[in-house]
């Protein structure tokens, strides 16, 4: 008789969408994120739009406007879809929420089972940050688009804006971007902290403190440094060309700004799946 050989078996690898389908029903099957990401997506758009109508309000009393001086030069009405302390607000909504993706598996274990069912750490993390990245892409077209849409209407007798204005679509673009971008600066914080409140805070110092530390015109390297943080910019994306504000002694240009947000999701992401896979759980 010959004797029995027993064949080995191999579990087939996971495939991408299947891990990202993994990632979607951990995102959505907790209650908070629809509550995090709806109510403040309201509360930026509610801080917009209360900035038109007050700017509306205002400019309905003033007189108009010497001859030849259109409104848009003495108002930027681009100005109050894009309220300053309104998208701080949305950077730290998306931050947490790439943060909590991430820490959020630690802190309640689910990361053991998870690595356990699919060994290839990487391939997790590049599905959570595709997710987490699409999901924050789609809230900030939202926010920004209909931010834009409704204080431009409010402000349509005051010089209001359509996409088709210099430096609008750019704005908006901008608008939808910047939450994708700080929702992957969470989840590096989240790989590299593992705790909650540190995370949260690694990511807010990052996004929003560590920028005002870089504003000094002094030393160029200081304005450089400070030119490469998102929150700036942001800020130089949805400037209104027409407006031609002053600009500082080392002014950041468009070109920078688009670079700058190409490169920080980019290091984000690899920072988070090289330390993810690097590290024991």
């Amino acid at each position: 008789m010959k004797p029995l050989t027993l064949a080995a078996v191999t579990e087939p690898r996971a495939r991408f969408r299947d891990l990202a389908a993994a990632e979607w029903i951990k995102l959505w099957s907790l209650r908070s994120t629809y509550w995090v990401l709806g109510v403040g997506a309201l509360v930026v758009i509610g801080i917009n739009v209360n900035s038109a109508q007050s700017n509306a309000d205002r400019l309905a009393h003033l007189p108009p406007p010497p001859d030849g001086l259109e409104p848009h030069m003495y108002f930027d009405p681009l100005h109050t879809a894009f309220v300053d302390p309104a998208w701080q607000i949305f950077m730290v909504i998306a931050g947490s929420v790439g943060a909590i993706a991430v820490f959020g598996e630690y802190t309640s274990g689910l990361a053991r089972t998870t690595f356990a069912a699919v060994p290839d750490r990487r391939a997790v993390v590049v599905a959570k940050a595709a997710v987490v990245a699409a999901v924050m892409l789609v809230l900030g077209a939202v926010v920004s688009g209909v931010s834009f849409g409704t204080t431009q209407a409010i402000l349509r007798e005051h010089g209001g804006l359509s996409l088709g204005d210099p430096g609008a679509l750019r704005a908006v673009a901008a608008g939808a971007l910047l939450a994708p971008l700080c929702a992957l600066v969470g989840m590096a914080a989240g790989a590299l902290v593992r705790h909650a409140t540190g995370t949260v805070v690694t990511t807010l110092v990052t996004l929003l403190l560590l920028p005002a530390l870089f504003q000094g015109e002094t030393h160029r390297w200081v304005a450089e440094i400070g030119n490469a943080m998102p929150i700036t910019a942001w800020r130089a994306l949805v400037e209104n060309p027409s407006i031609g504000f002053p600009q500082g002694k080392y002014p950041v240009s468009v070109t920078e700004a688009w670079i700058v947000f190409a490169v920080w999701p980019l290091v984000a992401a690899v920072v988070a799946v090289v330390t993810v896979h690097r590290r024991d759980l």
